[in-house]
Parts: structure tokens; sequence; C-alpha cells
């Protein structure tokens, strides 16, 4: 039996997209990647998602949408999509255990920060070490920063940051940053900017702490090592969105991001469709997310009733 929408992808856009078909009797199924909620999942402290006046933590609010969810009948599975076709109706997507069909298919998976791999930088995610400069640069009032990055994205987290700390130092492995002129030139005049030049973050200190203490630094150029003292580290060496599973099977941009067309979430493939991060290169945000899954649930019910 063919389902009438799948939904893969269990964060706020995916879950919004669950609850917004779940109340029109579509009666979703949706599954969970690798990561239910996504990079919410790893957010200590949300406070600038609507409804909210405390701060909750971002897997609280990633529960609180499920439950939600279910309630109206969505069916969450914590199960991880492997491939899709949608050469034709009805789609097929194929899961470790079946494979399933559906006559609509919502594609809200996500876009995984780049890390830069290290084990104390692990440990130390929603502890000081960030990717998201507009989700937790409030956190760092009057501290000392650093952002890892030379492209457009670190230039404008290190300006973004300046409204709230102290010190912002960008850390950059090359003697010259990537970013347009415009980006760079307004961060080099930014009395609050700081540059670390030939340089790369060996070590994040301090996870024993159970916090930031600041970074060990080595020169690419020399191959000395020196520390520097900060609060908070953030990383900006970009964003993977999650479409391995895709295989091409619809446009993209030139970095992989899912492309809508217009203001909608219809992609190349009618009856396919994309929310959240995964067609978002820009914001990025949960607010945002949750929007674009309501919009992909309408879009797909309407869609539904042309094609039945």
């Amino acid at each position: 039996m063919s389902e009438k929408v799948i939904i893969i992808g269990a964060g706020a856009a995916g879950l919004t997209a669950a609850i917004y078909t779940a109340r029109a009797d579509l009666n979703p199924l949706c599954f969970i990647g690798p990561q239910t909620g996504g990079q919410l999942a790893v957010t200590n402290d949300v406070e600038n998602f609507p409804g909210f006046p405390e701060a909750r933590t971002g897997p609280e609010l990633i529960d609180l949408m499920r439950q939600q969810a279910e309630r109206f009948g969505a069916r969450v599975v914590s199960e991880t999509v492997s491939e899709v076709d949608v050469s034709s109706r009805p789609f097929r997507v194929a899961t470790e255990s079946a494979t399933h069909e559906a006559e609509a298919l919502i594609v809200a998976t996500g876009a995984s920060a780049r890390w830069l791999g290290l084990e104390s930088e692990r440990k130390l995610i929603g502890r000081g070490v960030s990717a998201c400069a507009t989700c937790d640069g409030f956190f760092f009032r009057d501290k000392d920063v650093v952002v890892v990055g030379g492209g457009d994205t670190a230039m404008e987290e290190a300006t973004f940051l300046t409204r709230f700390c102290a010190k912002v130092t960008v850390v950059h492995r090359r003697d010259e940053l990537r970013a347009s002129k415009i980006m760079a030139d307004r961060a080099t005049k930014n009395p609050k900017i700081a540059f670390a030049w030939n340089s790369v973050v060996e070590e994040v200190l301090d996870p024993e702490a159970g916090k930031v203490t600041g970074v060990r630094l080595r020169n690419v150029q020399t191959d000395e090592t020196s520390e520097m003292r900060c609060d908070g580290v953030f990383m900006a060496i970009g964003h993977d969105p999650n479409t391995g599973f895709l295989k091409g099977a619809v446009e993209t941009d030139a970095g992989g991001f899912i492309l809508c067309k217009g203001r909608t979430s219809m992609t190349s493939i009618p009856g396919v469709f994309a929310a959240g991060d995964v067609a978002d290169p820009r914001y990025k945000q949960a607010v945002t997310a949750a929007g674009s899954g309501c919009m992909a649930a309408i879009d797909a019910e309407r869609f539904l009733e042309e094609n039945e």
C-alpha cells in the first residue's frame, strides 16, 4: 500500500511538515535520520524560537514538536533512508528494513555544519563551541571568541559577533581571506576583529573544565604552536546539505542545496518537496525551517488534491 506522504527528516522542518500533513488527514510517515532533531539536537539553549520566553534546549523543543506531530497521527519511525527512486509515482523510499511507496515526498534532511574533527571540539559542542553565531552569539556578551574560517560566512559571523563580544579573533589558515572584497573590508576595518593568519586550531581547551577556555593554534608556516584564551569558538567553514541518498535525483545548486521553484517548496520533480536547511544555504534557523516545513506540507496537500 502506497503512503500518501513520506517525510524524510525529523528536525524543525520535518516535524512541522508532519504536524501539518497529519492535521490534513494525510497520515504521514516520517523517517528520522541518524540525528533526531537535526542541528537543534546539539543546541543547548534556544532563546529565539517564538512562543518560548524561557530558554529551552534544542532536544526539548524537538521532543515537543514530535509529541505534537504524533498527537495528530503522524508516524515517526527511527530508521535512516538509504535511497529514493523518484523517476515515477508512487515514489520509492528504501530504509534499513524495507522499501516504502509514497504519492508525495517531503525532503527535510537538513544540512550538517563542517567541523574540524577534533575530539576536544566534539566534547565542547554546545559548551562554548558553536556553528551558528546568530543562534548563540547572545550568550557571549562581553566575552572573547574565536571564529574559524576565511570566507564570506566567517566574515559575516565575525561581524555579527562584534555586537555582543568584547573581541573576535578570526583564525585562517592562509595569509589572505577568501571572502568577497566587501565582506573582507567590513571585517578588517572593524576595531573589534583581529586576525590570526596562517594558523589552524589544533585543540579546543578545555574539555576537562566542561567549557571553552581557549584554543591551541599552530602556525602552518613555522609549525610553532601557541595558546589563545577565549570563551567561545565558532566554526564557520561551511555546511553540507544531507542529500547523498538522493543521488542527484532532484536539481540542486553548486553547493548541493536543493533548488525550489519561486517562493514554494516544489523541486524539479513534481510531487517532491524540500523544506528546511537542505534547501536553505542562507538563513539556517529553526524558525525558518519550521516555516518551510509548513509550506512543504501545504504544497504536498494541494499536489495530492490535484493529482488524485
